[in-house]
């Protein structure tokens, strides 16, 4: 007498979720089974951006360099011969470009360029 009850609540089981299974493929359910990865890192980086950072001056002096990289991070180059020049390359939709130099003789200048173009030049003389 038991047995019929496992039975019958078997069934109910297996045909709810069935049901379940062939509703969840209609309502808004996304089929992800032939996409080519799961991963979205797989993306082609597009329209990327070269910004060149570069001191300038007197050939041979030495200057102090702060500046922000790509991920916003400061960094510090000293005694640095001039003409200096660093480039990064991102793909990222905006990039804070900060430079700031002190030199140790009366002229010095700086530039910042993205992709070849001159965006912003500062010079200094005493």
């Amino acid at each position: 007498m038991r047995s019929w009850l496992v039975l019958v609540t078997v069934a109910v089981v297996a045909v709810a979720g069935f049901c379940v299974y062939r509703l969840h493929g209609i309502f808004a359910a996304p089929d992800n089974r032939w996409s080519s990865s799961g991963f979205s890192d797989d993306l082609v980086s597009f329209n990327p951006k070269r910004i060149t950072l570069q001191v300038f001056g007197a050939p041979g002096a030495v200057a102090t360099i702060n500046y922000l990289d790509v991920d916003a991070q400061p960094q510090l180059v000293d005694h640095a011969e001039r003409p200096w020049s660093y480039t990064m390359t991102t793909t990222l939709p905006a990039v804070a470009a900060n430079l700031v130099a002190h030199g140790n003789n009366s002229s010095i200048g700086c530039r910042v360029l993205v992709n070849g173009v001159v965006k912003d030049e500062r010079r200094s003389t005493k």
